[in-house]
């Protein structure tokens, strides 16, 4: 809508996964340096948690998209409900045929097909993005599963979700589960400098001039998102709305906070967390 006027060349602040637009914060880099060390080094069980919107899957797409030949990689992004048959899942993920329709049949079929690609050079990598989803029960399904490995390191299971996953992995009856957690990463909000740098980065990669939101309005923007990468998209996305929609050149503080007020006012969710960033 206001990507001409302000001479963008695309949405700066849009909140879909984009891995073209990965801000490599320390944390995010710590991450993908945990997922890359899991996957180099035959990590049985990687974790990574984060609270929500704070680039998990833009983390994980990235990786898909710089990961070895010899990796067959697939991603569930849709957590299988509880009455589900898993191995279907699994099948489906790897584009694999559903030659059976019983549990055993599929899950015959799964460990037949990781051990060809075993045999052929190759390795399984499943990741499980909103992985906090799951029961137990399954979580423990995919820890008898890896049991494949006995002999060698022929899949590696990734598990992406919120704070809420370690909470269930940190039980007692998950505590074989958590055993096998060789690389684990906690994603954190960021911190206002790195907000900053955030916004920097996305105005600089569709060729903005960053001076476009100033230091005032930045330091709101942090302090009202709590420094959560999708709410700072929201939020800048919504400011840069209002400024185009007024003719104006830039976002300063008192349109930030009109904005804030706005949403707080008439949007379907209405409070604004109001912590400060250090």
């Amino acid at each position: 809508m206001y990507a001409s006027y302000f001479n963008f060349r695309e949405m700066p602040f849009s909140i879909v996964p984009d891995p073209r637009f990965l801000y490599f914060s320390r944390a995010h880099s710590m991450a993908l340096s945990m997922l890359e060390y899991g996957i180099v080094n035959q990590a049985g069980f990687t974790v990574v948690t984060g609270a929500i919107g704070s680039g998990k899957t833009t983390l994980i797409q990235h990786l898909l998209g710089n990961v070895a030949q010899h990796l067959h990689v697939a991603v569930i992004s849709h957590t299988p409900r509880s009455d589900d048959n898993l191995f279907e899942w699994l099948l489906l993920a790897f584009n694999q045929p559903i030659t059976g329709s019983s549990y055993a049949a599929m899950y015959k079929s799964f460990c037949d097909f990781v051990r060809d690609v075993a045999e052929s050079g190759g390795r399984v990598v499943l990741i499980i993005d909103e992985a906090q989803n799951l029961q137990p029960a399954r979580l423990e399904e995919l820890r008898m599963l890896s049991n494949i490995n006995s002999a060698s390191m022929m899949m590696q299971l990734i598990l992406v979700g919120q704070p809420e996953l370690s909470e269930t992995l940190s039980s007692a009856q998950l505590r074989q589960f958590a055993q096998r957690v060789s690389s684990d990463f906690h994603l954190p909000k960021l911190m206002l400098s790195e907000v900053n740098d955030y916004i920097d980065h996305r105005l600089c990669f569709v060729g903005g001039d960053p001076a476009i939101i100033n230091e005032g309005a930045r330091r709101l923007i942090a302090q009202s998102t709590e420094g959560i990468p999708r709410q700072i998209n929201i939020l800048a996305d919504r400011c840069l709305a209002y400024a185009y929609g007024r003719g104006g050149a830039a976002v300063n503080l008192s349109l930030v906070r009109e904005v804030v007020k706005d949403r707080s006012r008439h949007g379907v969710f209405r409070s604004e967390p109001q912590l400060a960033l250090t």
